[in-house]
């Protein structure tokens, strides 16, 4: 014997079946899901955004080096040029190539302009501290007029292009004079 639900005893003709949402309670709940997606969706805008700022100025920079450095090698292949003109001026002193070294003479001074227009600073670093930075030194020499780890002597010039160092200045440093002296 089968009961029809009109039928059945317990249950109440008027009893309220389980009710639905609202509609007011489902909005709220699709308008919280949505400010979560928007505030989702802000963050990745905003780290995109930052993301983008980096990279432009990365790009700058990178920019802004291969300009500065763009005579890199050219400067590298200039400084041997000058110091054959330096070596060749030093040699010349005989009275008939006193010519011949006032043009070379001449000719470095172009070329230390050239230098200073590219940028290209000359580091002579006599009587200074020695600085691993921008001296290589090439041997030690006891000395009782300068101060241990100054330089004595600079065997070659140093050069740095805007600030980086192209080569280093190869000096002779001071030291102690020796005890048994």
């Amino acid at each position: 014997m089968s009961i029809h639900p009109e039928q059945d005893p317990s249950v109440a003709p008027d009893a309220p079946e389980a009710e639905p949402r609202t509609e007011a309670e489902r909005l709220t709940a699709e308008l919280a899901t949505a400010q979560v997606q928007l505030t989702e969706a802000r963050d990745a805008q905003l780290r995109a955004y930052a993301e983008m700022e980096n990279v432009r100025k990365r790009a700058q920079r990178d920019v802004e080096a291969a300009h500065r450095f763009a005579v890199d090698r050219f400067a590298a292949d200039m400084i041997e040029v000058r110091d054959t003109l330096e070596l060749g001026i030093a040699a010349g002193t005989a009275p008939e190539a006193a010519s011949f070294v006032e043009g070379m003479q001449a000719t470095l001074r172009m070329i230390d302009k050239a230098f200073e227009k590219a940028g290209i600073v000359v580091i002579d670093p006599a009587g200074e501290a020695f600085n691993p930075e921008f001296h290589e030194a090439m041997v030690t020499q006891p000395s009782a007029d300068q101060p241990p780890g100054s330089v004595l002597a600079v065997v070659q010039r140093g050069f740095t292009l805007n600030g980086r160092l192209l080569r280093p200045a190869r000096v002779v440093i001071a030291r102690a004079p020796d005890a048994a002296n």
